[in-house]
């Protein structure tokens, strides 16, 4: 950035309170530290701890900033709403709240403060190229919804893509899929083999495995009711396309059979730059057997979402936009939840999984979700309050520190159970240190399958092992090592990273 910092010495130097401007000055150079470490909590708290004694346009502003690397976009546009009351001219507060905006797809009000940026900072070359970016997103909204309307309905891609025509090269060393029954056992097996060392599955057979699959997908209810054998079920979370992870995942705890089934509970892309191998083997599996791979959709299986974070970035430079939009129509047939039925002690009992969490308001039933139309992007109501939603210490409803859906209390965990019958509640979309927490007195459990996040937080993954009984058991495990190609490799440009003051 372009611009100098001085309003930090007009806003906390009180002559007449010398230790408390020390002390604030302490805590903001350790938070700062932290920010540095990666230690995005332990900053959010040293801020709050400044903030508290004497607050300013720089605290707030740098709080935005971690609550950014936490994905806390909501609490991140109330703190930089906060930098900017304290000081309308302070171009870093409008720029972390452009920031937050354009996380939550929210492009022309970030493009308004990028605007403001420049004005107080002109010809600041980062902000002109994120304005640029804003306009960019701003036209092609506008392109899709005219697309979208009902006088000019596109046809699916699916009714219209034709794999069979496509050539298989004598190069491709991969392997092939040629049959038009259901993938081999082997095939999955040559296939994990073939992406473990860099290979890439053909267009025409990825693009027959995204057929296959959706038209599995379609048939199935927003909440689809599973039950458990007597081998149980493997619940794991987020793996934000950390391939190498999920084939550790594998290792540890067995490849997918009919004898050992897994239930990913979304956010299977993203972030991580091998997220089209994560879906791919997930795909495949459910190829194989729907029935060893079942899948709920996340949050981030949603065009925003991949726009951003690097799903669609990545599709196109290892294969072309039209499979990504294959993808992106794939993620929108993908099922909600998954209602785990088990016996304990002859009594019926269900485990209800979902990827976010629950809604702004009591007396939702499992059947005002069946109702739902799920093919569409997740962006209001009962369906974005699943995906984005997360559980609070408090009781009660608060603001989503996301900036979508709601934080929920244990109290609401309690009521929709009991409404629904339902013992225990399994969500994923948050990280956790050890990769799993229980909490609202051990009727909500939060599972994170993604190690050393980002290859940056030093948090474990986890799984969790369901008998037929429905008595979970957590297993967790350490990050493995990859490629060398980082994370947010294929991202957008859009999330700028302006240094702390």
């Amino acid at each position: 950035m372009l611009w100098n910092d001085n309003h930090y010495e007009e806003k906390t130097n009180n002559p007449t309170d010398e230790d408390i401007h020390t002390r604030v000055e302490q805590l903001r150079q350790q938070a700062n530290a932290a920010v540095g470490a990666k230690k995005y909590t332990q900053a959010c708290e040293l801020y709050t701890q400044a903030i508290q004694l004497a607050p300013c346009a720089i605290l707030y502003a740098n709080r935005a900033l971690a609550r950014t690397k936490m994905e806390e976009y909501g609490y991140a546009y109330m703190d930089a709403c906060k930098s900017i009351e304290w000081d309308p001219k302070y171009p870093k507060g409008y720029y972390r709240r452009a920031v937050a905006n354009f996380a939550l797809g929210k492009y022309k009000a970030a493009l308004e403060d990028f605007k403001k940026v420049l004005q107080l900072v002109p010809h600041d070359a980062d902000a002109m190229a994120k304005k640029k970016e804003c306009e960019r997103r701003i036209r092609e909204q506008a392109f899709a919804k005219a697309i979208d309307s009902d006088a000019v309905k596109p046809l699916s891609l699916f009714e219209t893509m034709d794999y069979h025509s496509i050539v298989v090269e004598d190069s491709y060393q991969g392997p092939r899929w040629e049959q038009e029954e259901n993938i081999s056992e082997s095939f999955c097996y040559e296939l994990i083999e073939y992406l473990r060392n860099q290979g890439k599955l053909h267009k025409k057979y990825l693009i027959k495995l995204l057929v296959y699959a959706k038209r599995y997908f379609d048939q199935l209810d927003n909440i689809v009711t599973y039950q458990v054998k007597e081998s149980g079920i493997t619940v794991c979370g987020d793996t934000h396309g950390q391939f190498y992870d999920l084939l550790n995942i594998f290792q540890l705890n067995g490849y997918p059979s009919c004898d050992n089934p897994y239930l990913f509970n979304g956010d299977f892309v993203d972030r991580g730059s091998f997220s089209v191998e994560v879906i791919v083997t997930l795909l495949t599996f459910v190829c194989y057997d729907p029935l060893c791979m079942l899948l709920n959709r996340g949050n981030h299986e949603s065009k925003n979402m991949n726009k951003i974070y690097g799903f669609e970035g990545e599709v196109k430079a290892k294969y072309n936009e039209t499979i990504y939009s294959l993808f992106a129509e794939l993620f929108e047939s993908l099922p909600l939840g998954h209602l785990l039925i088990g016996n304990e002690k002859g009594m019926r009992k269900q485990v209800l999984v979902i990827h976010g969490g629950l809604f702004s308001r009591d007396g939702v039933l499992l059947e005002d979700l069946q109702r739902l139309d799920r093919h569409r992007e997740p962006d209001q109501g009962l369906m974005a309050e699943l995906l984005w939603s997360d559980p609070q210490k408090e009781w009660g409803w608060g603001i989503s520190k996301r900036g979508i859906g709601v934080s929920f209390g244990p109290d609401v965990t309690r009521r929709f159970l009991d409404a629904n019958q339902i013992a225990l509640l399994v969500r994923s979309h948050e990280m956790k240190e050890k990769g799993y927490e229980v909490e609202a007195e051990n009727r909500l459990i939060t599972v994170f399958s993604a190690p050393n996040y980002c290859d940056q937080m030093g948090n474990l993954g986890a799984y969790i092992r369901f008998s037929s009984t429905l008595e979970p058991q957590f297993y967790t495990f350490a990050q493995v090592a990859h490629p060398n190609i980082p994370p947010m490799a294929y991202a957008s440009s859009g999330l700028g990273s302006m240094g702390l003051v």
